[in-house]
């Protein structure tokens, strides 16, 4: 697992990570149900979609579109287990444990935060 603030730095230099943004449809959706409640699907995405040791799909089991949380994922590179693998150096092949998936979590929650943010200015 990488430090936050190199994890941010290494995805804003790249060119596919940093050009995710939460819509102005996902960002009514943040603000109208809450981060307490989106981290709550998070959590569940991570738990069906990620955790696992072994996915079928790895690659292409996160849509793109259709919960701001779908885009976090995109955006940190928590997409799939390759992405977690070269991007946060969590190996494939494994169940996530709780460390990890409190690591993902929170990397998704702080995005989702910046996104909150920069739309406000």
């Amino acid at each position: 697992m990488r430090n936050q603030a190199a994890l941010f730095a290494a995805l804003a230099r790249s060119r596919f990570r940093s050009s995710f943004r939460l819509s102005a449809e996902d960002l009514a959706y943040l603000r109208d149900k809450g981060l307490p409640l989106v981290m709550r699907h998070a959590a569940d995405f991570i738990d069906r979609r990620l955790a696992p040791a072994h996915i079928a799909n790895d690659g292409k089991q996160t849509p793109f579109r259709g919960h701001p949380v779908f885009v976090a994922q995109h955006a940190t590179a928590c997409c799939c287990r390759s992405c977690l693998q070269k991007w946060h150096h969590i190996p494939a092949g494994h169940a996530l444990n709780a460390a990890e998936k409190h690591y993902v979590l929170s990397v998704l929650q702080y995005w989702m935060q910046l996104q909150l943010q920069a739309s406000s200015v």
